[in-house]
């Protein structure tokens, strides 16, 4: 059974901090990359940062240098470290794998997601 799940979101002020970490399950996590998305209401879900089974890291230019996509093979676990939060963050977030050798944005695997809030 493939799982992902992600945790680690919630209420946060602008210009806080969280990290979401995203446990995989069911799969060969060593051979996908990992993504983040997000989705916030009455919008559609966009790409925010991936990371190449290689460790190559990806941005959307709304989240460069404020977010940190990493990875941990061993523990089969993708992180997303967020700096100075805006209130635009707010988002249900979502890990998702995309095996290593598929073109463009086949991510097969999706989380459920984890709520970012953003506010004073």
């Amino acid at each position: 059974q493939v799982q992902l799940e992600e945790s680690g979101g919630g209420l946060v002020q602008p210009g806080g901090s969280l990290r979401l970490s995203c446990a995989a399950s069911g799969f060969t996590f060593s051979n996908y990359a990992m993504g983040w998305f997000r989705q916030a209401p009455g919008k559609e879900r966009e790409f925010v940062a991936a990371i190449t089974s290689g460790g190559t890291t990806n941005y959307a230019d709304s989240v460069k240098g404020r977010f940190t996509i990493s990875r941990d093979n061993a523990k089969r676990t993708v992180y997303l470290q967020m700096s100075i939060l805006e209130p635009e963050d707010t988002a249900v977030y979502y890990c998702a794998a995309k095996f290593r050798l598929s073109v463009g944005n086949d991510y097969r695997y999706w989380g459920q997601g984890t709520q970012v809030t953003v506010s004073s």
